[in-house]
């Protein structure tokens, strides 16, 4: 019997998140909450189940401590890094971090300071708010944040950042526009439009089509051994350093040889990279959500946390548009960038579409793939600066 548990927890935590993704390309109001959210779900209800099998916790922690580490390089194989319009890239990327880290200083001040690991969830905060979920994931690794705490604040940042998403798409825009005294002269052409459009469909288009195929197993081929490679580097990296070192320094190379490996031209070519790498993530999730014990629930922490994502995202967006006016950075660019950071690049195109300016995607996307790259190192030194306050 414990063979087959092992076999049936296994592939609940590798087919789930399929079904997930199937589920949200099937109807269109899940598809708004996305897939890592019904995974939190279903994880949830999993570990709260009265009857777990008693092979469960070896089988959580194998799926948190082995997905991660194979996830941050994939993810960052595919990044572009260039030198176009250097110049404005460099000052969004400079207001965006220091919004972040002003927003989070703040909001631990008045709440997370309240919350029990509230420095190590402000570090949290701020790689998942310059990066994205890859690199939340990649810093609870490092923090081993108490599993409850980490699953209420991805949850609420589902929430947070839809609504967030929402007000920009809707009436923020305009706003900042107003703000900046940015005359709206800019229109699509139609075949910007088409463009952009394409953009998007191929974000919503299922990028796991044709993996199992000759092409596509050879090339999956190809990701694992480069990835094996680059964690076995970390791996090694590791040892001069005390053993209570370890997870810091192993994300932290992992991170630092992905984004190496990026200006391979056979490793950025490698199309499904990124896509392999998020499904880790979406493993991760499960596993993560199935470890969280909802009797044991403190409702004050949850309550300090719905005000410290608060502050963090709105916080950032207010203070991001402060700067990149001083900075004269026109409010479009502005808007796409604070999207890459609180919602992660894939959002920008829609924003992009939404305030007819083509030429605030390169500027937006370029700020997001920073964010990736750098989100795992600033998280690390926002949890320290947070520990001394």
């Amino acid at each position: 019997m414990t063979i087959l548990n092992y076999i049936l927890i296994t592939l609940i935590f590798v087919l789930a998140p399929a079904l997930a993704l199937w589920l949200c390309r099937r109807f269109s109001f899940l598809d708004k909450i996305g897939p890592i959210m019904i995974l939190y779900a279903f994880g949830i209800i999993l570990g709260n189940i009265p009857w777990k099998p008693a092979e469960m916790p070896l089988m959580q922690e194998l799926a948190t401590s082995i997905t991660v580490p194979l996830a941050i390089p994939m993810m960052l194989f595919g990044c572009r890094f260039t030198l176009n319009e250097a110049s404005q890239q460099l000052r969004v990327c400079i207001s965006g971090f220091l919004s972040v880290m002003i927003a989070v200083v703040i909001g631990y001040l008045i709440y997370g300071y309240k919350i029990s690991e509230g420095a190590e969830i402000g570090g949290i905060m701020s790689g998942m708010y310059t990066g994205g979920m890859v690199n939340a994931a990649a810093l609870q690794n490092i923090f081993k944040v108490e599993e409850q705490s980490y699953i209420i604040m991805c949850s609420y940042d589902v929430i947070i950042s839809f609504l967030y998403l929402v007000f920009v798409v809707s009436v923020g825009y305009k706003f900042f526009r107003w703000i900046y005294g940015q005359k709206q002269t800019t229109t699509l052409t139609q075949e910007e439009r088409r463009e952009l459009e394409e953009q998007i469909a191929e974000q919503n288009r299922n990028p796991y089509e044709g993996l199992w195929c000759k092409e596509g197993m050879k090339e999956l081929g190809k990701i694992v051994g480069i990835t094996a490679v680059v964690v076995g580097l970390s791996a090694l990296a590791t040892l001069p350093f005390p053993s209570e070192w370890f997870m810091t320094i192993f994300i932290l190379m992992l991170s630092t040889l992905g984004i190496v490996c990026s200006f391979l031209k056979p490793v950025r070519t490698l199309k499904r990279s990124f896509d392999i790498g998020m499904y880790l993530i979406y493993i991760f999730s499960i596993a993560m959500a199935s470890m969280a014990d909802f009797s044991t629930l403190n409702l004050a922490d949850g309550l300090n946390q719905i005000g410290f994502l608060l502050i963090a995202v709105f916080g950032s967006l207010i203070l991001h548009a402060i700067f990149c006016r001083f900075m004269r950075i026109n409010a479009d660019a502005m808007v796409a960038t604070s999207v890459a950071f609180i919602n992660s690049p894939p959002f920008v195109p829609m924003m992009v579409v939404a305030m007819k300016n083509k030429s605030a995607l390169i500027v937006g996307l370029g700020a997001g793939i920073v964010g990736y790259a750098a989100g795992n190192y600033f998280g690390v030194i926002m949890a320290k600066l947070l520990s001394l306050l």
